[in-house]
C-alpha cells in the first residue's frame, strides 16, 4: 500500500482507498478488488513552498524585463540657447516643472553651470485673448530643491 498526505492507495491494483483514519492498526477494504491494506495515511499533513515552485509566465516576464538605473545616469534636463543673465554664458539647461494646479501653465526653470537658475512663468495675458502666452521672468532662489 502507499500513502501519498492523507490519501491511501491499494497496493495491488492502485486504487484510491476509502478516507483514511490515519491509523495503522485500521485496515482498509479495496472497493476494485477486495485486497486488505492497513492505513498509513497520516492525519496531519504540513506543506511547504516557496515562489519558485509555481512558475508564472507573468512573474518571469517582469522579472527579465528589470532594468537598474542609478540616479546619477539619468539626465533628465535639456540644453538650449539662452544667456544667462549672471555669467552671460549663451547655453544653460532647462526643465519644465508643474508649481501650480494642473489647469495652468507649467513653470520653465533655467540653470546655468555657474549655479544660477532662474524660472520663467507661462501665464496667460489678462489684457489678450490671443492663444500665445505671456513670459514672466523671475530670479529663482534657494534652487536647490530642483537641482539633480
Amino acid at each position: 500500500m502507499a500513502a501519498i498526505g492523507s490519501l491511501v492507495f491499494c497496493t495491488d491494483c492502485g486504487n484510491l482507498l476509502p478516507a483514511s483514519l490515519g491509523n495503522a492498526h485500521n485496515i482498509l477494504t479495496c472497493e476494485c478488488c477486495g485486497a486488505e491494506n492497513k492505513d498509513t495515511g497520516s492525519t496531519r499533513i504540513v506543506t511547504k513552498s516557496k515562489p519558485s515552485d509555481f512558475p508564472s509566465l507573468l512573474r518571469q516576464k517582469l522579472q527579465s524585463n528589470v532594468q537598474r538605473v542609478e540616479r546619477h545616469n539619468v539626465k533628465t534636463d535639456s540644453t538650449v540657447t539662452e544667456r544667462c543673465p549672471k555669467c552671460g554664458r549663451e547655453e544653460v539647461t532647462y526643465t519644465n516643472v508643474q508649481l501650480r494646479s494642473a489647469d495652468e501653465g507649467s513653470t520653465i526653470i533655467y540653470m546655468c553651470q555657474c549655479g544660477y537658475s532662474y524660472a520663467l512663468s507661462r501665464l496667460p495675458s489678462p489684457v489678450s485673448r490671443l492663444p500665445s502666452p505671456v513670459f514672466r521672468t523671475a530670479a529663482f532662489k534657494g534652487y536647490s530643491v530642483f537641482k539633480n
